[in-house]
Parts: C-alpha cells; sequence; structure tokens
C-alpha cells in the first residue's frame, strides 16, 4: 500500500514547523542587570522594533534530526518571499538535491528525486496528519524567529523568567481579513513568547492549541549575527510534541536578505504524481 503523501515528506516538514522550549541547548546571553516587569505593551512594541523585516531571503542550513531513535542528517537552501513563497532544497550532506518543496498561503508542493515523484496539496493534508492547524504565517514566523503576523495580538501578559522578559497569552486568534475559510477561524493559540533583555529578540517561543495540548510546538533560537543592521538567529532547535517528540537542530549560513530571489520548481515529464 503506498503511504500518506505527507508521511514521505514529514521528515522534512519537521524543520519547517516544529519549535524548541524546555529542551533546548542554545546557549542564553547572560545578563548581569536586574530585571523589572516593563509591561505587555512595552514589551510587544520592543519585539516589532526589533524583528526581522524583510521582503526576500536567502540562507543554506545543515540539520540534524532526531525521531525516536532515528536520527538523520541533511542541508539546503531556504529562500523566503515574505507573506507568499517558502522555498526549500533540501540534499544529503555535501550531495546532489533530493526533494524540492514550495509553499505558499494555500498550497505544498514538493518533487522528490529520489523515486521520481511529486505532490501538490494543501494545508489540510498536513493538518490532518499532524491534527492540528498550523499555515504559512505559523511556518515562516517560527523559521525566521520573528512573531506571527496575521493574529491579533491578544491579551498578552508580561513577566520576568529566569533572566529574560516573558509575554503569554491564553487566546490568539486569526485576524478576520486574513480567515480564508470558516475552519481558520477556529485556530486560537495558547503562546509564550521570551525576549532577550539586551536586543528584544525572541530567543525561545512555544504554541499550543486550545483543546489540543497534546500537540504543542516549540522553538529556540541564538547565536544571532548581523546580516545587514540586523540580527538574524544562525542557530535553531526545533521540537514537535505529539505521538512522538521530533527534533531538528539547523545551523544557517550564508543569509542575504533584500536581494530579489528565483523560486524554480518544474517538475519532470516523467516524474508520477502521489495522491
Amino acid at each position: 500500500m503506498m503511504k500518506n503523501p505527507i508521511t514521505r515528506l514529514f521528515p522534512f516538514l519537521s524543520l519547517l514547523f516544529i519549535f524548541s522550549l524546555s529542551s533546548c541547548t542554545t546557549q542564553k546571553q547572560a545578563t548581569k542587570v536586574q530585571l523589572k516587569d516593563e509591561g505587555p505593551e512595552f514589551l510587544f512594541a520592543r519585539l516589532k522594533e526589533n524583528e526581522l523585516k524583510f521582503d526576500w531571503l536567502s540562507t543554506k542550513f545543515s540539520a540534524e534530526y532526531k525521531n525516536n531513535r532515528k536520527k538523520n542528517s541533511f542541508g539546503g537552501q531556504m529562500r523566503i518571499r515574505k507573506d507568499s513563497l517558502i522555498w526549500l532544497s533540501l540534499s544529503p550532506i555535501m550531495g546532489i538535491e533530493v526533494m524540492r518543496l514550495m509553499i505558499s498561503q494555500d498550497s505544498i508542493k514538493y518533487i522528490n528525486r529520489m523515486n521520481n515523484t511529486y505532490f501538490i496539496g494543501d494545508y489540510d493534508n498536513l493538518n490532518k496528519f499532524l491534527n492540528t492547524n498550523i499555515d504559512y504565517d505559523i511556518l515562516q514566523s517560527f523559521l525566521i524567529g520573528n512573531d506571527l503576523s496575521f493574529y491579533d495580538d491578544g491579551k498578552f501578559k508580561s513577566a520576568v523568567d529566569n533572566g529574560e522578559y516573558k509575554l503569554s497569552t491564553a487566546a490568539r486568534q486569526k485576524l478576520k481579513k486574513y480567515v480564508r475559510n470558516a475552519d481558520e477561524a477556529l485556530k486560537i493559540f495558547i503562546q509564550n513568547i521570551w525576549l532577550d533583555p539586551a536586543t528584544f529578540k525572541i530567543v525561545q517561543a512555544d504554541v499550543k492549541e486550545m483543546r489540543r495540548e497534546k500537540i504543542r510546538l516549540e522553538a529556540s533560537y541564538g547565536g544571532f549575527e548581523n546580516v545587514d543592521g540586523q540580527l538574524f538567529p544562525k542557530e535553531t532547535e526545533y521540537n514537535i510534541y505529539a505521538e512522538n517528540v521530533i527534533r531538528v537542530k539547523v545551523t544557517f549560513s550564508k543569509t542575504v536578505i533584500n536581494e530579489t530571489q528565483q523560486f524554480p520548481f518544474k517538475i519532470p515529464a516523467s516524474f508520477t504524481l502521489i495522491k
């Protein structure tokens, strides 16, 4: 029996939406200043001021993937057209491309060169497989360490937690003008964000869907480097907590922003569509 196409793609999609918190290994920046709670409005404003601002992004990466006892290493390239497209080319370390993905606001496509197949679908396939509600905004935001763009600010609370600022909310919903169908209107997330007190960059984040707390997406960010005057996390660790715990450690390199990118995606005529 042919496997679900999302099952075939899952080790690679894990890179896109799994986020890490409690088990993260990224070294935190030390702070000697005794912090005081500045209030959610102040912290949220500083967060928005200091998150990565771009129209185009290109970067290379190497990744280590772990699912239970299964481990794998791979690398590749990632290109993003903000709020529009995420393009990924995946290959074994120092190898030729084995898979290419293109993700838009409403579709997920991939070419698998290992078995000459391709897949074209939408987020329903992914969300049914994961029993959650992932969308483009969540993928893009957590890949680059920004806050969600298309969701309301919710009723955030602020605190100081282990030398970092913490923002948390129990009700964050997609803005109506960005809702494409009735199902999306049900996306209300429990979210926590930890900010570096010196840079106000996100260093940790997690998100859970209400009524589905067993599904938890987490991320940590570190090793920030200067890219055209902005800080970009070079080292990241992503986790998803579902039936299994999946972890992916990623190192980005040669990151470039605001240079126009191409998104080549041509399906060879000889490839077979997976349904």
